[in-house]
């Protein structure tokens, strides 16, 4: 069935995306994977055709585009290429962004945005503990007040971007005593001291992607760094986690979608037994059903996309579209790599290197299980 919810300026832009990654990225994958990174120069590159700024007002160098079908856009054509490429872009242009926008002052806003959109200046974002997981009530990184100053000590870990990023927005605890209502959020420069950085994570997929432990070490931050109000972190972060689940629904179900693609056409070229093998029954109904599947879900996601744009997406559609893209995007690429036998196996063959990459999916943004425990609430149980 037909996508309804682009127009022609969004497919232009598609067509602007999609050659950019042609020229930019794909000659230069293996090399991302050897080095555990996306380099800088992409990341300027990016910068230079606008992508990084979407939600950014011209004024500070965006573009303002006002249309979130342009971030959905720019994650789907991403997510074609790998998982790992939505994954730093949308934690930098998708996730970072919005606190950025909606939570500074004048002053941060001219102090950091420029380098945002220019790829300058690459962003994280510091929420995840070793110890609390999905629970970020729980964290334990602590802000002391030291006159003008706060005093950092914790740390953070599966942070993307993490190695490279120049700017991380860390939620501490500044008041223990209000528990969730007692944590705020900081925009934190990599070169303040007693701010390290672990090694790169060694990741069962997304090699390219540069995930790292981070630590605080009585880093001292000014208050001109509060970004929001003060002990209303927890609260920015569930405004903004819709956005986040958001993201990750449609990186999941554009990859799957892209990987069946490429399957379908490998079970029309691959012979066995004088046929090929999209021909035998059971693949052919499999195929059938993975088909379904993801065209189905995909009316949903682009629900939620026209939802989000008019400002109505609730956190609980957004944990729907998330729990459940991640488990469509599992089933299929699993299938995807029976499919193509003891190749599916091989990491020189793209459906193996998918099938690693997208495992996490079910676990960040939320694990599926809080998703589902949120719904649950939801419905009063």
């Amino acid at each position: 069935m037909k996508r309804t919810i682009y127009d022609d300026d969004h497919e232009a832009f598609r067509s602007s995306v999609k050659e950019f990654l042609d020229r930019q990225v794909t000659p230069h994958l293996e090399q991302h994977i050897a080095d555990k990174a996306i380099p800088r120069e992409f990341w300027i590159e990016a910068g230079k055709q606008g992508f990084l700024g979407l939600e950014i007002p011209e004024e500070y160098g965006g573009s303002e585009a006002g249309d979130y079908r342009f971030n959905a856009v720019l994650t789907e054509e991403l997510a074609k290429v790998n998982m790992a490429l939505p994954s730093c872009v949308g934690i930098h242009a998708d996730i970072v962004a919005p606190y950025l926008v909606h939570l500074t002052d004048e002053e941060q806003k001219k102090r950091w945005l420029p380098g945002f959109c220019s790829g300058e200046m690459l962003t994280a974002i510091g929420m995840t503990e070793p110890s609390g997981g999905s629970d970020l009530a729980a964290l334990k990184t602590t802000a002391v007040k030291d006159g003008e100053d706060w005093v950092l000590n914790g740390s953070k870990t599966f942070i993307t971007n993490g190695y490279s990023g120049d700017l991380i927005v860390v939620a501490a605890r500044t008041s223990p005593e209000k528990k969730a209502r007692g944590i705020t959020l900081f925009g934190v420069e990599a070169d303040r001291d007693g701010f390290s950085r672990g090694r790169k994570l060694d990741k069962v997929g997304q090699d390219e992607s540069d995930t790292a432990e981070l630590f605080f070490e009585d880093v001292r931050v000014p208050d001109a760094n509060i970004i929001g109000e003060l002990d209303s972190g927890f609260i920015h972060m569930m405004t903004f986690l819709p956005q986040e689940r958001l993201g990750s629904a449609i990186t999941n179900l554009a990859h799957a979608a892209q990987i069946l693609d490429e399957t379908l056409q490998y079970t029309k070229d691959r012979k066995a037994f004088g046929q090929s093998i999209g021909q035998f029954q059971h693949n052919k109904f499999l195929l059938a059903e993975l088909y379904t599947q993801v065209e189905v879900t995909q009316h949903y996601v682009d629900q939620c996309v026209m939802a989000h744009t008019r400002g109505e997406l609730t956190p609980i559609d957004a944990a729907k579209a998330k729990w459940w893209t991640a488990q469509v995007q599992s089933d299929v690429l699993d299938h995807c790599v029976q499919l193509h036998g003891g190749y599916g196996f091989m990491n020189e063959y793209r459906v193996a290197r998918a099938w690693r990459d997208a495992r996490v999916t079910k676990i960040w943004a939320g694990s599926n299980e809080i998703m589902k425990e949120l719904i649950g609430r939801d419905l009063g149980l």
